[in-house]
């Protein structure tokens, strides 16, 4: 299949950043990536002849030219114009479908270099009609550019208007449908929501009213939420599950798996996995039998993560969702970020849904597998303050990934860093999770000082209630972390 070229243009000292996501974005796409390739100058090998013959020869190659604009205007050359304007120039001659996103708000245009100000100005003009966007984010400007490339392969006639969940599975029957697990469905639905359907209802009436065909036929959210085998249609349907032994990603890892099945075993899998870790204590009890206990995390937290991150996942890219379990935090990721108009900090307040996958969203609902629309995160904040531990943490990744961290504990990096530790303590308290306990000996021998300066840096460990002191003196005397503070009182 012959790809579309995109050109990306831009200044690329100021916007380097800008424009090495637009690529990555695209080609980390696996739609867009089926239908375009993209061009930056920067990633090109070196020619013989000039730099601008080479960049206004690309501009000519293409299909399609991207503009960002931001302050700078660039450094000009022999016709008194800078690369970015020369480009567009030629694509504008050339009548290339021109896409621009400019940087920052309408109110800060007065602020930019002169030569901006005036391309601006032109591409304003509403006798040019040129189309553009503003962005104040890398990750606002790849989903605008996502969105313009989707409009632009749907002109061509290149692709539908259904998003990932909604799209026809091609080659799929009903065949590869479980219909046992459909079964299950209504029986939980019913229960757990109310669902009207009767429980003998056939697998073409509850997929036709869960809107999981379309022309009748299998969607995709179809086949990953009922299908007996998704891999044979998506590959990137799995959740992997490691187990590592300490606070950092290093082999060879505890244990290894990989969970395919329908959307509900995995996540069913996933968690179950992690909990077989939680189980046991992090901290290791000397002389005592092992006995049940409080989760370390709550259930509903743990699993609320798993499910968003396998409902709301981009399923148009190749990875799949990781489950990392490490000794101090459960670390959940998933492909995709979080819509433009949502921010990280509204994730810890009320807020309106917004599903990337609204059928996946609505089946898991209704499997009692997903809460009422945007109070699952409220409802793990709240878990979490009553276990005592710190709040989940949700970071964006590059743009590109999302990633939500359970604590296993209160004493996290974070909360290390604002007690005021020196680098030897930070690492100390490390020590201590990893091997369970230190001695005043340990620490001389591991941080290469005295006895008196260990003996401050842990009688300051134990003032800040992080580590407890075992023994009065002697030989036998060690510190472990304190397991009142963490929750784990009576080990």
């Amino acid at each position: 299949m012959k790809k579309y070229k995109i050109f990306v243009s831009g200044v690329q000292k100021e916007l380097k950043a800008e424009r090495r996501a637009v690529k990555d974005s695209i080609l980390g796409d696996v739609l867009l990536s089926e239908y375009f390739d993209v061009f930056l100058f920067e990633d090109s090998p070196a020619k013989s002849h000039s730099a601008e013959k080479a960049y206004l020869e690309e501009v000519r190659k293409g299909n399609i030219y991207i503009s960002i604009l931001g302050d700078k205007y660039g450094s000009t050359g022999k016709n008194k114009i800078s690369p970015t304007e020369a480009e567009f120039r030629e694509a504008k001659t050339k009548h290339k479908d021109i896409l621009i996103y400019i940087k920052g708000e309408n109110s800060v245009d007065k602020n930019r270099e002169a030569g901006v100000q005036k391309l601006i100005k032109e591409i304003k003009d509403s006798k040019v009609g040129y189309c553009y966007r503003r962005f104040n984010s890398i990750s606002e400007l790849t989903n605008l550019v996502y969105e313009s490339l989707i409009v632009f392969l749907k002109e061509k006639g290149e692709v539908g208007r259904a998003v990932f969940d909604q799209r026809i599975c091609d080659s799929a029957t009903f065949s590869d449908i479980d219909d046992e697990k459909v079964k299950w469905f209504l029986k939980t639905a019913r229960a757990k929501r109310n669902f009207p359907l009767a429980l003998d209802s056939s697998t073409q009436d509850v997929f036709t009213h869960l809107k999981l065909l379309k022309d009748g036929k299998l969607t995709n959210a179809a086949v990953l939420l009922f299908g007996k085998e998704p891999r044979k249609f998506f590959d990137q349907a799995k959740i992997k599950c490691i187990h590592l032994p300490s606070t950092e990603v290093e082999k060879p890892f505890t244990s290894y798996q990989i969970y395919e099945g329908n959307l509900f075993e995995q996540v069913d899998k996933a968690v179950s996995f992690v909990f077989d870790i939680l189980k046991f204590p992090v901290i290791q009890q000397e002389h005592t039998v092992q006995v049940s206990r409080p989760r370390e995390i709550p259930v509903f937290v743990v699993q609320e993560a798993i499910v968003n991150a396998v409902a709301h996942r981009d399923y148009n890219t190749t990875s799949s969702v990781q489950v990392m379990v490490f000794l101090d935090r459960v670390e959940i990721w998933n492909s995709g970020t979080l819509p433009a108009h949502l921010k990280i900090e509204d994730l810890k307040k009320p807020h309106a849904s917004h599903p990337t996958n609204t059928l996946l969203a609505t089946v898991m609902f209704f499997a009692d597998y997903i809460q009422q629309a945007g109070s699952g995160t409220l409802e793990m904040l709240k878990q979490c303050k009553a276990k005592g531990l710190p709040e989940p943490d949700f970071v964006s990744v590059r743009n590109l990934e999302f990633k939500t961290i359970l604590a296993r504990d209160i004493f996290t990096e974070e909360v290390l860093n604002k007690l005021g530790l020196n680098e030897r303590q930070l690492k100390a308290v490390k020590y201590v999770k990893e091997k369970g306990r230190i001695t005043n000996k340990e620490y001389q021998l591991n941080f290469g000082v005295k006895k008196r300066q260990a003996t401050d840096d842990l009688k300051d460990l134990e003032n800040k209630e992080v580590l407890i002191k075992i023994g009065s003196t002697g030989r036998g005397t060690y510190y472990k972390v304190n397991g009142a503070i963490m929750g784990r009182k009576g080990q």
